[in-house]
């Protein structure tokens, strides 16, 4: 299955793209998107992010299906 990766803020940058397709096998969490994306970008597990499932917070346990969206969401500082 191919599941889409959108990045933000400093995963963006690190990453050098806005979003990457990461193939995956069925029956496949977010918690394996997150691990795929790892092993072909090691400096990623160096991060704390939230997860997202189609635009929805999730936890790595959930589930993904073909075509999903998982985005990974650096926390935000600011003031």
């Amino acid at each position: 299955m191919k599941v889409t990766v959108r990045l933000f803020a400093a995963l963006r940058e690190q990453l050098g793209a806005s979003s990457l397709e990461v193939e995956v096998g069925d029956g496949s969490t977010v918690a394996d998107v997150v691990d795929r994306l790892a092993d072909r970008h090691a400096g990623l597990r160096e991060h704390r992010f939230a997860t997202a499932l189609n635009q929805r917070y999730a936890d790595a346990s959930a589930a993904v299906g073909d075509g999903d969206e998982v985005a990974l969401i650096p926390p935000v500082s600011g003031g």
